[in-house]
């Protein structure tokens, strides 16, 4: 003799305080994934982000000193490494950063504003909560 009920068997579930981060179901035959994170970034968008970097480099070209132009570019080079690896480097963020403002502040807000655009945001969550948490508290950016 079998265990399985038959149709018109009810099923009744109750459900309080559920995170956001949870997963819930009740029924027969169920299967469920979830996945945590950002969505990936489109090939679209890292093409903004590849013309964004491009601006700065023609902003910097015009407007650094020839002393240092060279080396300004170079740091900006750096910088678009560190945003688009795999996972972003915060810390050559930070450092792009203060060496513009040390020594080019007349380009570091357009730099500071390419940190803190909501394309680099986004692929730093891509890259985890311990490099999107970094990020945030480097560069002052609260969570919306």
């Amino acid at each position: 003799m079998s265990d399985e009920k038959k149709s018109g068997d009810s099923i009744s579930a109750t459900i309080g305080n559920v995170s956001d981060r949870s997963q819930v179901a009740v029924g027969h035959h169920i299967d469920q994934s979830q996945v945590h994170g950002a969505p990936p970034v489109t090939e679209e968008e890292m093409a903004q982000l590849r013309q964004m970097f491009e601006e700065l480099k023609t902003k910097i070209a015009q407007e650094a000193p020839p002393a240092e132009k060279e080396k300004a570019l170079a740091r900006v080079d750096a910088l678009e490494e560190a945003v688009t690896a795999k996972e972003p480097d915060v810390t050559t963020m930070e450092s792009v950063r203060n060496w513009f403002v040390k020594n080019l502040p007349s380009v570091a807000g357009s730099v500071v504003g390419l940190i803190v655009h909501p394309l680099v945001g986004k692929l730093v969550e891509v890259g985890g909560d311990a490099i999107t948490t970094t990020f945030r508290k480097r560069f002052g950016i609260e969570k919306t």
